[in-house]
C-alpha cells in the first residue's frame, strides 16, 4: 500500500488505517466510535452525515451519497488535522524542562512541537510537547517523567 495515493473506501477500511498510523479517535466519530466533540460520520436513511458535534449539540455539515464519497471526504479532512496524530507527552510549568525534553527528541530524530499556553494564567504558562503519528510507540515511557499534574493552588506559587 502506497502510503501517499492510498485512500480508505469504507469506514472500517478508515479507522485501520487511523490506527495503523497512530491518528486517534479523541475527535473523530469512525466506524461506530463515539466522541464528546469533534466530527463524525453517521448514516441517516440512505445519506450519509459529515457532523459536528460540541456540547451535545450537533451540526450537520455535508451529506453524501455513499460511503466511499463520506471516506474520502474524511480521510482528508482528518490528514490535514495536525492535531489528530499529536500525542502530548510534556505538560510542564518548568521551562527547562520542556528544554530537555525538547533536546531528548532531538538527540533519537523524533518529530516533536512545542507550545505554551496560559493554562492557569498570563503569569503562569504551561509548556506542551507533542510527538507526532508512531512516534509516540518509541518515547512512550518519557511521558511518564514529562507530563506533570500541575496544582492550581495559587498560595502555593506565590
Amino acid at each position: 500500500m502506497n502510503n501517499s495515493t492510498y485512500v480508505p473506501q469504507t469506514e472500517a477500511e478508515l479507522e485501520s488505517w487511523m490506527k495503523a498510523h497512530c491518528y486517534h479517535f479523541n475527535n473523530y466519530a469512525v466506524n461506530g466510535s463515539a466522541i464528546t466533540e469533534g466530527c463524525g460520520i453517521e448514516r441517516f436513511g440512505s445519506l450519509f452525515i459529515w457532523y459536528y458535534t460540541e456540547r451535545g449539540q450537533q451540526t450537520r455539515l455535508k451529506y453524501f451519497y455513499t460511503e466511499r464519497e463520506i471516506v474520502e471526504y474524511a480521510f482528508s479532512q482528518i490528514k490535514a488535522d495536525k492535531w489528530a496524530r499529536a500525542h502530548c507527552i510534556g505538560f510542564t510549568e518548568n521551562e527547562a524542562e520542556k528544554k530537555e525534553l525538547a533536546a531528548l527528541l532531538t538527540n533519537r530524530s523524533i518529530e516533536f512541537f512545542q507550545d505554551a499556553i496560559p493554562y492557569y494564567g498570563p503569569g503562569r504558562p504551561v509548556y506542551r510537547t507533542f510527538v507526532t503519528g508512531c512516534a509516540i510507540k518509541e518515547v512512550a515511557p518519557l511521558k511518564s517523567r514529562y507530563y506533570k499534574q500541575i496544582n492550581n493552588n495559587p498560595q502555593e506559587h506565590q
